[in-house]
Formats: C-alpha cells, sequence, structure tokens
C-alpha cells in the first residue's frame, strides 16, 4: 500500500480563514505524465516530513503559458498568464515554490511585467532551506558509495544561475557528486525546452538528448540527477538509446532526498 499523503487546497485554507507558508505549484507534467507524478509524490512526501503548511491549486490550477510564448504564440501565453494571476492575486499568494523549471523562469521573470509578482523557489533551493534550517535530516545512507551526476536544467542553470542548490541537496545523500565536462554555465541543453518537447527533432547526426546522456555517461553514473521533469524524460530516453536502462537510472533531486530519509 502506498503511503497516505495530505495535501490541501488553496479553497481549504480560504475556508479555513488561513494563509499557507508555500503554495506548490504543480506544473502540467508533475500533474498529467505517469513519470512525472512520481516527483510530485516525493516532494510531497517530504513537506509532508518537514510538516510545512502548503496548498496547491488543484483543479484551478492552469498551465503557466510558458509552452505558449516559447512557441511564439504571445496571445495566448498572456490569457493564460492574466488567468493565473488574477486567481494567485485573489488568494493573496506570496511565495511559490514548483519542481519545474520553466514553471519557475515563466512565475519569477514574466509574470511580474503583467502584475503577478511573488517569491518563487525551485524545489531543490527550497530543500536545501529546509535541510539547512534542521526542518529535514537524513538518517541513511542508501547512496552511500554510489556515483551520482547532475544534469543542469537550462531554465534553472544559465537563465537564473541555480546552480548549486541542487548539489548540496544531493551532497547531503552521502553519494559521490561527479560532473560532467560540460555542466553549470556551460551546460549542454536535453532538447526539451523552448517547446522542443512537443515536436521531432530535426534532422541531424544525433538527437540532442542522446548527445547529453552520453555527456553524463562519461562520468560512469549509478545515477543521473535531474531537476525539472521534462529533462528527466529525455535523459530516461537518452539511456535507452544507450542501451543502458539496466546498470543507471534517471532521478530527480526529490526523489533520492526522499529515498534517503
Amino acid at each position: 500500500m502506498s503511503e497516505q499523503l495530505t495535501v490541501k487546497t488553496m479553497q481549504q485554507f480560504m475556508a479555513e480563514g488561513k494563509q499557507p507558508e508555500i503554495l506548490f505549484w504543480v506544473g502540467s507534467a508533475g500533474s498529467y505524465d505517469d513519470r512525472a507524478k512520481k516527483i510530485t509524490r516525493a516532494f510531497v512526501k517530504l513537506l509532508n516530513k518537514a510538516k510545512v503548511d502548503f496548498a496547491v491549486l488543484g483543479s484551478e490550477e492552469s498551465s503557466t503559458g510558458d509552452v505558449a510564448k516559447r512557441a511564439g504564440n504571445e496571445f495566448l501565453f498572456q490569457m493564460q498568464a492574466m488567468m493565473n494571476i488574477q486567481l494567485l492575486n485573489g488568494y493573496e499568494i506570496k511565495r511559490i515554490v514548483t519542481c519545474d523549471p520553466h514553471s519557475f523562469n515563466t512565475l519569477k521573470n514574466e509574470y511580474p511585467g503583467l502584475g503577478g509578482k511573488y517569491e518563487v523557489v525551485h524545489h531543490t533551493q527550497f530543500l536545501k532551506e529546509l535541510l539547512d534550517s534542521g526542518r529535514l535530516t537524513i538518517e541513511g545512507e542508501k547512496y552511500k558509495g554510489k556515483r551520482i551526476t547532475f544534469h543542469d536544467p537550462c531554465y534553472l542553470g544559465r537563465a537564473n544561475s541555480v546552480f548549486e542548490a541542487p548539489r548540496d541537496v544531493l551532497s547531503k545523500t552521502n553519494a559521490e557528486l561527479v560532473e560532467m565536462k560540460r555542466h553549470k554555465s556551460r551546460a549542454l541543453c536535453c532538447g526539451a525546452g523552448g517547446a522542443q518537447m512537443f515536436k521531432e527533432p530535426e534532422k541531424g547526426d544525433m538527437d540532442i538528448n542522446v548527445l547529453r546522456t552520453k555527456d553524463a555517461l562519461e562520468t560512469q553514473p549509478n545515477i543521473i540527477a535531474t531537476g525539472c521533469p521534462y529533462c528527466n524524460t529525455m535523459m530516461t530516453d537518452g539511456i535507452k538509446a544507450h542501451e543502458k536502462e539496466d546498470s543507471v537510472s534517471v532521478m530527480d533531486v526529490a526523489e533520492l532526498l526522499a529515498n534517503s530519509i
């Protein structure tokens, strides 16, 4: 039987006349993609463990409009953004945490110009806060002796200069952290950003996710860690292309931390 998780909606908080500590923005991948749902569950498990008073929007949550904007449909993006901003402002939301760097970037950098000003935090940053403050503690040594390489998501790393938080969290698992040649500000894209996730790749010698997975495999890892549901899909497909799915796994930082705790 799966562990029972406690999740309350903003409507429930409002009915009680309370405000949550954070709003967890689940994002479309975390809501609908079967693999990404496991990341969502792992993160909620950690929030419950740390006794974080958090809310989700539930059925009221809509797409941030990131994909529409990247694909060039500015009109659709602004329509989606304005609907979300009206909802978030109505609930007087102050702080948002999300596992999706695309949502993170859009909410943080593009919503303020349309009237949506919030403190937006990536889940790896929030997990670092919980570990640093002692609200989460790692007891086991599940990953001791394992080699983990972290793939920097474009919208977290190069676009927003968040490089250390995910590595700090991973270092707490007692695993050996090994870096790819192209990492941090020089990291190679997995190929899913800019709405590329939803179209076939252009012709070339090698798909970009297969090339990026090759970078990762050169570090001889047991685990490729990601901080983005789209990167997770692309790297998993890359592992299959290299026929390494029996020896290398792809996991989100939240999943690794949840397993360690």
